[in-house]
């Protein structure tokens, strides 16, 4: 069934970011699909048509590199439009991340940058009683790790959203839309310990500023996270037979 499945990777990144091709890559390990599965559109460049979006099964959004969900500009009104149409649409959707936060600014959300919240490596994550019934997370278990790599939060959900997780600094981890196939985490359930640390890797500056080691002690903070790693396999399932 899966190798069927059109994907939509909505991206925000530069063209010589090297993270571009390999968040791609991460995808199609994640959900088991070829490349030529996910087609890719940098929300830089404008927003996906809506007659674009017909001929897509799923819509993918992940990291963002060098951009914030906090941002003013022609760029950030144009990304927030896209999330609201893919909830307009009722477009199974994923979002992680940069994603998790834009889609909660579009829908009356608040993003906050927030170093006192930011969180980088393996974190243990908890579900909550939404969370437990959920058809998606519910598999989980109560607790779970998950890869991070953010400095901003969202503050404030949108109106109606259900949060489903919450870690130890961040009480917003993931959320669903009760309107509309779309669900939103925080943490990057489509990396292993291994994407992460390439990541980080390429973005050095990073682990310093949020978690105040020197490079080469962190890699004692990531580990495999193999059950979340299911979810986008078991999203992609649930949203296809709900369709």
């Amino acid at each position: 069934m899966f190798d069927r499945v059109r994907y939509l990777l909505l991206q925000v990144r530069n063209a010589d970011d090297p993270m571009r091709e390999n968040e791609l890559q991460c995808f199609v390990r994640a959900l088991r699909a070829s490349p030529g599965q996910i087609r890719v559109f940098d929300l830089l460049t404008g927003c996906p048509t809506p007659s674009e979006l017909e001929t897509i099964d799923v819509v993918l959004l992940g990291g963002s590199g060098h951009y914030s969900a906090t941002s003013t500009g022609p760029w950030i009104e144009n990304a927030l439009d896209a999330m609201r149409e893919l909830h307009r649409l009722r477009q199974p959707t994923f979002a992680s991340c940069w994603g998790f936060q834009a889609m909660a600014r579009a829908l009356g959300g608040r993003v906050v940058n927030d170093l006192s919240r930011a969180e980088v490596g393996t974190h243990q994550l908890k579900l909550t009683a939404a969370g437990l019934d959920d058809p998606i997370f519910g598999p989980l278990g109560e607790t779970f790790d998950g890869q991070m790599g953010h400095e901003d939060v969202v503050d404030e959900l949108p109106p109606g959203a259900v949060l489903l997780a919450s870690s130890e600094k961040t009480a917003h981890q993931a959320y669903r839309l009760p309107d509309a196939p779309i669900y939103c985490t925080q943490f990057h359930p489509e990396l292993s310990c291994a994407d992460l640390r390439k990541r980080l890797e390429t973005y050095p500056e990073y682990i310093e500023r949020i978690s105040g080691l020197p490079p080469e002690q962190f890699p004692e903070m990531i580990r495999e996270t193999p059950e979340t790693e299911k979810l986008l396999p078991r999203f992609v399932e649930w949203a296809l037979s709900c369709a």
